[in-house]
């Protein structure tokens, strides 16, 4: 049996609020790029990213961490996070950024514990605790911590109401890929289908979500596959949802999708962000068996976020470790709130139940559909 729908605006609503809160196209002084001045492509996508989408000069935070896509907790409390507050402080920016972009180059997880209770986080998801942070709250770095935004549909996104950065990344398989995901989301348009394939037609919680996001959206701009068939090869999709890998129908590693500019996407995969090292054109899924283990790509068979950015769409979220179900985006809070009119960043955040966890968001914070078309 599904979930009953939560209480959720309509579109015209949702537009109408965003409009009363001003909370749907935030200024380009709200956001703070961070690059890493130890990696040449971190400092090549800041600058691009700056440039076009008219971030103040001063809003860049050049900080010095390793390349190292996995990094001791010790190592990210030292090099990012006391480089990122050093740069909010001494720049009077702790109250007027409200989100923080990070760039492929600097580190992606913190290593540690794994479980519920573990200490592993991606960089990102700890970063946005850097607001209550510096207001002197301080938090145990095991298990999550609940997001302030989880949920609130109807919220204006701003400091001091809401005390949180949401931190979002551009990153992909390199520059090119980067360059065109942040063109994309300046030419995004509020047109398109939301793609919903569901593993099977079980009553998994997951599946519920996405029959619950097919109620809440508009009925002509919905694919719903409720069957063990695979969407391949859909047209004009400015929205996609499902357990990629994770069905195991799944076979084919592209999905050959004409994805819109400012599309996005999210799938229940526990490791789907992992790394951004490319895999090679012939790498496909396999399954988790030691004797499949020659076959897995940076330590996990799993499909990759990257290969949604690398194939067109603008944002997209992905997980370091292993997230659990219950705590990966919902995707019948985000596609409402995105296609209603709210950004990349506070669609993504308010489908997010925890921080300091293993979520990352890819895509440029500020990138908006519009009112629908």
């Amino acid at each position: 049996m599904s979930l009953k729908p939560p209480r959720t605006p309509s579109l015209t609503t949702v537009l109408v609020l965003c409009a009363a809160f001003q909370a749907c196209g935030q200024s380009p002084a709200r956001v703070l790029v961070v690059e890493n001045e130890n990696s040449a492509v971190s400092k090549s996508i800041a600058g691009y990213y700056v440039k076009r989408r008219a971030i103040p000069l001063g809003n860049i935070c050049g900080i010095r961490a390793p390349e190292s896509e996995e990094i001791p907790r010790e190592v990210y409390q030292a090099t990012v996070a006391g480089g990122v507050a050093d740069c909010l402080k001494s720049k009077g920016l702790v109250e007027t950024v409200l989100y923080i972009v990070t760039t492929l180059g600097v580190p992606l997880k913190i290593a540690g514990s794994d479980g519920p209770g573990g200490d592993r986080a991606a960089v990102d998801s700890e970063l946005t605790l850097l607001y209550p942070i510096l207001k002197g709250r301080r938090f145990e770095t095991r298990g999550g911590v609940p997001n302030p935004m989880f949920r609130q549909r109807d919220l204006p996104f701003r400091h001091p109401g809401v005390p949180m950065y949401m931190v979002t990344r551009l990153a992909g398989y390199g520059f090119d890929d980067v360059r065109r995901m942040i063109d994309r989301s300046l030419a995004a348009v509020n047109r398109g289908i939301v793609v919903l394939d569901l593993k099977s037609s079980s009553d998994e919680t997951g599946n519920d979500w996405l029959r619950n996001a097919a109620l809440l959206l508009p009925q002509n701009r919905v694919l719903l596959e409720e069957t063990s068939k695979v969407v391949y090869g859909a047209k004009g999709v400015v929205g996609y949802a499902s357990w990629g890998s994770n069905d195991p129908h799944r076979t084919e590693r592209w999905l050959k999708f004409e994805w819109l500019p400012g599309a996005i996407a999210t799938e229940f995969v526990s490791t789907d962000a992992r790394t951004f090292l490319c895999p090679p054109e012939s790498w496909a899924f396999s399954g988790w068996d030691a004797k499949d283990k020659a076959k897995w790509w940076a330590g996990s068979p799993q499909s990759l976020a990257a290969d949604l950015i690398h194939e067109g769409a603008t944002g997209a979220s992905g997980h370091v470790y292993e997230p659990y179900l219950s705590q990966t985006p919902r995707p019948d809070l985000l596609f409402p709130a995105y296609l209603g009119g709210r950004n990349l960043a506070e669609s993504f955040y308010l489908s997010i139940p925890a921080l300091s966890w293993m979520n990352v968001v890819l895509g440029d914070p500020l990138c908006t559909l519009g009112k629908p078309r």
